[in-house]
């Protein structure tokens, strides 16, 4: 039985929550809109959008009679993850801010670049971030020729082939604005949510005798009405003062 009662006590703590939510539904919505506005604004309009461009290779590593056999293909896939090391090596990366006189430093310019191999593949993706569309494609480009000679040397590999030059990106990549959007809207209905249930369980004032009978466990025995002539004389005195 106590059992149940904390669970009932517990439910009706509950509803009372989603009670006060909705009657600040009102407030909750606008809150979430104002923010979503101002995420839509900054996305769209102050910060600087970024650009991508991809470049893939085919690694694969031949006899001495020049034919494909299926250990080769079967080690080129296993071997998928070395490459994206070595592409992320601080050897190439420092090849390629010295060839491309690019003023940043290798943690900056691995930032900007991501590596992936597809599943069940043995081609390697290299994608660069950069603010200038010209400057992300000239990184993947020089990134892709050094890190070949790189793996060639390492690897002990006869070549790397290109399956795919990199693009001239024509579209920024980012940021979304619907992304952004989406969650300062998000952010807002949570953060005045948080803000609307703090409020109401630190008030502890007694506005009802429902509410004394609730905390303190009392019944009250009689109720003294206002009136409403006392009340507006009250007002009035307020005011003479």
């Amino acid at each position: 039985m106590e059992k149940q009662r904390e669970n009932d006590e517990i439910e009706i703590d509950l509803l009372e929550l989603l009670s006060v939510l909705l009657g600040r539904l009102w407030l909750i919505f606008s809150a979430g809109l104002f923010t979503a506005l101002v995420c839509l604004i900054l996305s769209k309009f102050v910060m600087t959008p970024y650009y991508d461009s991809t470049t893939k290779i085919y690694i694969l590593n031949k006899t001495d009679n020049a034919s494909v056999t299926y250990s080769d293909v079967q080690m080129g896939t296993q071997l998928t993850k070395d490459y994206a090391e070595l592409i992320n090596s601080r050897y190439v990366l420092e090849e390629v801010i010295q060839k491309l006189f690019l003023e940043e430093d290798y943690k900056s310019l691995l930032d900007k670049v991501s590596v992936s191999t597809p599943t069940d593949t043995r081609i390697v993706s290299i994608t660069v971030e950069d603010k200038d569309p010209v400057q992300a494609m000239n990184i993947a480009y020089c990134i892709r020729d050094v890190a070949g000679e790189h793996i060639e040397n390492v690897m002990d590999f006869e070549s790397v082939n290109v399956v795919e030059t990199a693009n001239m990106p024509t579209e920024k990549a980012g940021p979304s604005v619907v992304k952004w959007t989406l969650i300062g809207g998000m952010a807002g209905v949570f953060l005045i949510c948080a803000i609307i249930l703090v409020q109401y369980l630190l008030d502890d004032t007694i506005k009802s005798s429902e509410d004394v009978e609730k905390y303190l466990g009392l019944s009250t025995l009689a109720l003294i009405p206002v009136a409403a002539d006392e009340s507006s004389n009250k007002k009035r005195k307020k005011k003479r003062k």
